[in-house]
């Protein structure tokens, strides 16, 4: 039987539970076509690029399935009609990935490091950036009234030259 890689979204406002009875609900469907869900990995809820039916937000699953392709197309079918998923992919693999996917270390690697996402970490204030741009400027000596030189207030008023 061939072999896919199936991730989902369901919108922000569904909560974790309903997420997970989603997922019961789309692998009675591939085990009923005759397929296996091998693994199941649950992704949190992440932002999106662009808003997508209105959600800047979604839960983000995957299923690692074994099926027919008359399964996979009820298992599309079914997220179609569904009101809460918002999007679907799904690829024909050559083999499922052992471990955890890449999205999961990502996660583990971020926990195990202690780190917040967004946190600037151990950068630090920007500084100076290492000599690349000049000196800081001081706000009140650029924002000032501009001192004009004396040469330029002859005259100019009128736009004539003075001789």
């Amino acid at each position: 039987m061939p072999l896919y890689e199936h991730v989902f979204l369901t919108r922000q406002d569904v909560s974790a539970q309903q997420v997970d009875a989603l997922v019961q609900e789309l692998q009675s469907i591939i085990e009923n076509g005759g397929g296996k869900v091998g693994k199941v990995e649950y992704w949190g809820i992440k932002s999106l690029t662009y808003r997508i039916k209105k959600n800047r937000k979604a839960h983000f699953s995957m299923l690692n399935i074994e099926a027919p392709p008359a399964a996979v197309a009820e298992l599309e079918r079914q997220e179609r009609i569904s009101s809460d998923v918002i999007r679907f992919l799904t690829i024909k693999v050559d083999e499922h990935e052992q471990g955890p996917s890449p999205m999961m270390r990502r996660a583990e690697r971020d926990e195990r490091e202690g780190r917040d996402r967004g946190d600037r970490g151990d950068r630090g204030d920007r500084g100076d950036r290492d000599g690349r741009r000049g000196p800081r400027r001081d706000r009140d000596r650029d924002f000032g009234a501009r001192e004009v030189p004396s040469d330029e207030t002859e005259g100019a008023a009128g736009g004539e030259e003075t001789t």
